[in-house]
């Protein structure tokens, strides 16, 4: 059976294609939504088990990275998304669509309220990003979406990829199994403790600066024309369609 999976297009999102690729090859089957359409008729995620929120500069990013997204999700998708979501839908965010997520409150929701957590903000530097880095995956993290994935590296192009947090918070994500990935050296952009990515306690919510669709073949790969141990991304995708498949 071939999990429906809902990609999220329009308005400064550039990523869409790319992420509906990746799930086609994971052995969903993709339809490419823009926003407008899922507001006007929310009931459309009924019949889906996966919802994606791709890259790219939604809605310009003019009041921050992901923020009008959030908000217009936050208003107009709370009910919807959480019924998707107590029925074992799984969410993912690449980027922007991270940025948004966390904005939005479904990462990491500790306590179930959709309260803002943590944030991603510009990176230490204040320059954009654009370039490949190593990233690791945390083996007792609860997120379904990286079990058993090894490390590799994967491109990042951001400007607002920093994730920061209270101390208590960060200390929470760790005792909690909610930090997914964390970059492995020196980062990007300047993340307390490397963090790259994080789940929600289910572990089915899952968001990252990095783009794995963006490196779904070998030939995408930097070092393509020597011999590299590097996985591409799409074990990420198919463990997401498994564990769909498994919810439905």
């Amino acid at each position: 059976m071939e999990p429906k999976a809902i990609v999220i297009g329009g308005y400064g999102i550039n990523a869409d294609a790319e992420l509906a690729e990746a799930f086609r090859l994971a052995g969903a089957k993709v339809e490419r939504l823009h926003v407008a359409e899922l507001v006007a008729e929310p009931a459309r995620l009924s019949g889906a088990r996966i919802i994606a929120f791709p890259g790219g500069f939604s809605y310009g990013d003019h009041l921050g990275s992901g923020q009008v997204l959030a908000l217009l999700c936050r208003r107009t998708l709370r009910p919807a998304l959480e019924r998707f979501m107590s029925d074992g839908g799984l969410v993912l965010g690449v980027c922007n669509g991270f940025q948004a997520l966390v904005r939005m409150g479904i990462l990491p929701n500790r306590d179930g309220s959709w309260g803002r957590e943590a944030s991603l903000i510009q990176n230490a530097s204040g320059r954009f990003v654009d370039g490949w880095f190593p990233l690791a995956f945390e083996d007792g993290s609860r997120c379904l979406w990286t079990k058993g994935c090894p490390g590799r590296l994967l491109p990042v192009r951001h400007g607002e990829g920093r994730f920061v947090a209270e101390g208590r918070v960060l200390d929470a994500l760790e005792a909690e199994g909610l930090v997914a990935a964390r970059y492995a050296g020196e980062g990007p952009n300047g993340s307390e403790r490397g963090i790259a990515g994080i789940c929600d306690p289910s572990g089915r919510a899952f968001g990252l600066m990095p783009h794995p669709e963006a490196f779904l073949v070998r030939e995408n790969h930097p070092a393509r024309r020597r011999a590299s141990r590097d996985e591409p991304g799409l074990d990420l995708f198919e463990n997401g369609v498994r564990a769909a498949r498994a919810s439905t």
